[in-house]
């Protein structure tokens, strides 16, 4: 399980390379609770290329926030690839941002279904191009307690947006 130094470092690292690509992210959380903005925001001057965070844990604040279309969350649920998209979408559009980072998924101790059980994370990046948008999604299942799958997935989030991030 990643620590808190370590999750600090690892915002770090996205925040040199944002800042080196002159891009500007965003998040929208739902099961992280807006822990992958903190720690961005744990970074000395993450202003430089952290605009903004959504924190959507219900389904009406995805809907109202992020755009997450109503029968997106009726066929698959908050906790699905179409969601997490429509959320990183969401954000990069509202946020009007390069970079957008979405994570929505079933933390525990209860929740879990035998579909989605407890640890399943949906996870999905937008980045814009121009006029090009490519939005990519995945799965983590995670192993522990509530702290533990929610520390793994910001870690999981960072890592995905340094794979995002396009090299100089």
């Amino acid at each position: 399980m990643p620590t808190d130094a370590q999750l600090l470092r690892l915002a770090a690292r996205v925040g040199r390379r944002l800042l080196g690509a002159r891009l500007r992210l965003a998040t929208a959380e739902s099961c992280t609770g807006g822990w992958i903005a903190k720690a961005l925001t744990d970074v000395a001057g993450s202003s430089q290329w952290f605009e903004r965070g959504y924190v959507t844990y219900s389904n009406a604040a995805k809907q109202r926030d992020l755009g997450v279309r109503t029968a997106t969350l009726a066929r698959a649920g908050a906790v699905s690839r179409a969601a997490v998209r429509e959320m990183a979408r969401g954000a990069l559009r509202a946020a009007h941002t390069d970079l957008a980072v979405a994570v929505s998924g079933i933390a525990g101790p209860d929740g879990g279904s035998r579909a989605k059980p407890v640890g399943t994370v949906w996870f999905a990046t937008a980045v814009r191009r121009g006029r090009s948008l490519k939005v990519t999604a995945s799965r983590g299942q995670f192993r522990g307690d509530r702290e533990a799958v929610r520390r793994k997935s910001v870690a999981r989030a960072l890592e995905l947006v340094l794979a995002r991030i396009p090299a100089r």
